[in-house]
């Protein structure tokens, strides 16, 4: 039977006709039908893993929690975006530390300072207080001839009167300014306080004691200004 012009091939017969095979040397040929047959087939119906309608497919953090290659652009951007802050804070905890050592180093200085301004304060009341009783001694020791003029007119009874009363006064003029007489008959011989000048014997003392005071003696405070002339009794043993 013969067909018609507008009918097409059959295209089973024209799929069962036997294919031209390759020459040697030469690659096959695969038609364009047979390689979309073999190619497989893909379902649009369903959306693919991943992917989201109407965008690009969404990133999920694999099993380490995180991103993959986005992960570091991320971690750029923001060690970018905390740069000038982290500078910023740098800056002040070292002012701050620049601070703190200047602090310590005024108050130490301060602290220096005031130590030795203490000192010299004491230094100074020390110096002023011996000056002081330098001046006293001297001024006093220019005084203990009339002082030992005044004691032996006392002793023969010359002094009477108004010279009387001059004594009377110089003796608590001297005495305010802290001199003190010793020395008296019957006292404990002292070498820091008496200069022996005869010793003698005597059954009636069981230790050394003044016997005579030929000159009397003068401190202020614990100082001795003049030590007192005596004799000095012995026990005969």
């Amino acid at each position: 039977m013969t067909s018609s012009p507008d009918e097409k091939p059959d295209e089973t017969t024209a799929s069962s006709a036997p294919q031209e095979q390759p020459r040697a040397g030469e690659e096959p040929f695969e038609s364009p039908r047979a390689s979309a047959a073999q190619a497989p087939r893909q379902e649009t119906g369903a959306p693919q893993a991943g992917s989201r309608p109407g965008g690009p497919p969404e990133a999920h953090p694999d099993e380490s929690g995180s991103f993959g290659d986005d992960a570091p652009e991320t971690a750029s951007a923001t060690e970018v975006e905390d740069a000038p802050l982290t500078d910023g804070g740098l800056a002040a905890s070292d002012e701050l530390i620049l601070a703190q050592t200047a602090l310590a180093e005024r108050t130490l200085d301060l602290q220096r300072i005031q130590a030795e301004f203490l000192n010299y304060k004491r230094r100074v009341e020390r110096d002023r207080e011996l000056v002081k009783q330098n001046a006293t001694y001297s001024v006093l020791s220019g005084m203990l001839p009339v002082l030992d003029d005044i004691d032996r007119a006392r002793e023969h009874g010359e002094l009477e009167g108004g010279f009387k009363a001059v004594a009377d006064s110089l003796d608590r003029t001297v005495a305010s300014l802290g001199l003190t007489k010793f020395g008296a008959r019957g006292d404990e011989f002292d070498p820091n306080l008496h200069e022996a000048l005869m010793h003698g014997h005597s059954p009636d003392v069981t230790t050394t004691v003044v016997d005579v005071v030929a000159q009397a003696g003068y401190r202020i405070g614990d100082r001795v200004v003049r030590a007192a002339k005596v004799t000095v009794l012995d026990p005969e043993n």
